[in-house]
Formats: structure tokens, C-alpha cells, sequence
């Protein structure tokens, strides 16, 4: 029995050290992926998938593979941030932002690069089935979105170094991701598609800006130059302030001009988060606190998307 016992013990214990072991082999992962970023990639979908159900084209299948799709492709974005930033000597010591694991020497820059291409790969082969269903334009879309994920700071001319990076988010976080997620589904695109585009990519866009004002004195030291480094911290506030209020600007649009009823004016309810984040970046001085505020604003654009989806649907 003693024996017996001290077996099951054991096992026990071993298993809670397997369990250890597994958490702290993901822990960089998780990490490096940066899960506050996440909406960015998932509030495009939930948007352009209310929108397609609303015309009556909503393809269920379809639009769990574009969510896969764009989740997959802003983790691999982010893996190939963290590697080509450390390879950049972006990453200096004193920065204000989350740990960077390959600067950091918790994961190698061959394992990040090996993870950043089996993330785009697995995209990828969520992938077929919509290139299957929506053809080539979908084939264009997938392709320019991985292309741009690594060129954001990889490549010979890292676009988020010459500062294009608010303008590519805006385009493939907002553009790519709210029209592609209706084309695959309804087979073709609507006004509205293309008008919601417009609060989602300002409110992505509105997330990198964020990130951009509180490394502004570190990047302007390695040489990264962001829309904020070339602009100035005022000028950078501002545009956040104008990416917020274009969002809130466009529901009358949908209510009066597309006829979807008042009910899509919901999100306004978000509006007071808005404005406290608006005034917080513009007064608080970059440091820790910028990163709550970073994650105060994709929590703002995960239930404007929320509300403005449950607004559509009603």
C-alpha cells in the first residue's frame, strides 16, 4: 500500500511537471504573439461577417477560416516584428514596450523564424478553402497580407521604418480584411462593405499609434522612422484623436445614408472610453502606462465592432 502510494504520488508530481514544463515552453510564444493585439485582426471579420448576414449571404464556414486566416496572419506579423526589430537593434535596452523574446534571448531568432513561417503556413492552408470558394482575389488578398506582415519591418525597405506602417494597417487591417471577409462570403461586395472598412482600419490604425508614441524616443534613436517620429508627439496625438472620431463619424453615415437604422448606432455607447483614451495619450508621457493605454484601444475597437455587428444584425 506504502508503495503503491508513493507510485500514485509520483505520477502526480510528475505530471504537474510536464504541465509546468508545456506552460513554460509556450510562455514565449504566447508571448511574442502579443495577444492585446489580437482584435485587430478578429474585429474586421466579426464586422464584415454581420454585414454579409445581414444581406443574407452569410457563408458560416467561410467566415470561421478568414477569422483563422487573420488571426494567424497578425501572430506571424507579430513573430516577424519581434525577429526583424531584434536583427534591426530596434529592441534597445530601456524600451517601454512588452518583453521582446528573441532581444530578450528567450526564444532564437531560428525558432522565431521557423514559428513565423509555420504560423503563415497554417494561414495558408486556411487559405484554400476560401481561394476555393472566392478565386483569385482572395489569392491576391492572402498573398499581399503575409507580404506585408513581413515587410512591416523585414526586408530591404522595412515599411514600418519609412513611416507607411499606419497606412498599410489601415489598408490590410481595414480595406483587405473587412472587404475580403464579405467577397468570400456573399461572392461579391457592397457599399456598405467598403464604408465599414473605414472605422475599422482608423481604429487599427488608431492601436499602432499608440504603440508608435510611446517608443517615439527609442525609434528615433535606432533610426526607425515612424509617422510619429517624423511627425512629432503633438502631430501623432492628434491623428489618434482624428482616427477615433472618424469611426464615430461614419454611423450616421450607415444609419442615414446606407439605411441600416438606428440601431447601428450603438457603438456610440464606447464613445466616453474614446474620448478618456484620446485625452490620456495626449497628456500621460510615454512610458508603462502606454501600454495600458495600447490595450485600452483594441479593447475600444473589439466592442465598437461588437456593438456596430449586433447593430447590423438588429
Amino acid at each position: 500500500m506504502g508503495e503503491r502510494a508513493g507510485e500514485q504520488i509520483s505520477e502526480r508530481a510528475n505530471q504537474r511537471g510536464n504541465g509546468r514544463d508545456w506552460r513554460r515552453l509556450l510562455r514565449p510564444w504566447v508571448l511574442a504573439s502579443r495577444p492585446r493585439t489580437l482584435p485587430a485582426a478578429a474585429a474586421p471579420v466579426v464586422v464584415a461577417t454581420a454585414l454579409a448576414a445581414r444581406a443574407g449571404a452569410l457563408h458560416l464556414t467561410s467566415a470561421c477560416l478568414a477569422l483563422c486566416a487573420a488571426l494567424l496572419i497578425q501572430i506571424g506579423a507579430n513573430y516577424a516584428n519581434d525577429l526583424y526589430d531584434h536583427e534591426r537593434g530596434a529592441d534597445v535596452p530601456g524600451r517601454l514596450g512588452p518583453t521582446r523574446v528573441t532581444s530578450a534571448g528567450l526564444l532564437s531568432p531560428r525558432a522565431v523564424r521557423l514559428g513565423m513561417g509555420v504560423v503563415f503556413g497554417l494561414a495558408g492552408v486556411c487559405g484554400l478553402y476560401l481561394i476555393a470558394r472566392g478565386g483569385w482575389p482572395i489569392v491576391v488578398i492572402g498573398l499581399a497580407s503575409i507580404a506585408a506582415a513581413v515587410i512591416y519591418t523585414g526586408g530591404p525597405f522595412p515599411i514600418g521604418y519609412h513611416g507607411l506602417g499606419d497606412l498599410f494597417a489601415f489598408l490590410f487591417f481595414g480595406v483587405a480584411a473587412v472587404v475580403g471577409t464579405y467577397y468570400v462570403q456573399a461572392l461579391t461586395v457592397s457599399l456598405a462593405a467598403w464604408a465599414a472598412a473605414l472605422p475599422m482600419g482608423a481604429l487599427v490604425t488608431a492601436i499602432l499609434v499608440v504603440n508608435n508614441v510611446r517608443d517615439l524616443e527609442t525609434d528615433r534613436a535606432v533610426g526607425k522612422r515612424t509617422l510619429a517620429v517624423i511627425l512629432g508627439r503633438k502631430a501623432a496625438c492628434v491623428e489618434y484623436a482624428l482616427l477615433l472620431a472618424v469611426a464615430y463619424l461614419m454611423l450616421p453615415v450607415f444609419w442615414l445614408g446606407l439605411g441600416m437604422g438606428p440601431w447601428v448606432l450603438l457603438p456610440i455607447v464606447t464613445a466616453p472610453q474614446a474620448i478618456r483614451l484620446a485625452r490620456a495619450v495626449y497628456l500621460e508621457r510615454p512610458g508603462p502606462v502606454f501600454n495600458r493605454l495600447l490595450a485600452g484601444t483594441a479593447q475600444l475597437l473589439l466592442w465598437y465592432a461588437i456593438l456596430f455587428a449586433v447593430g447590423v444584425l438588429l
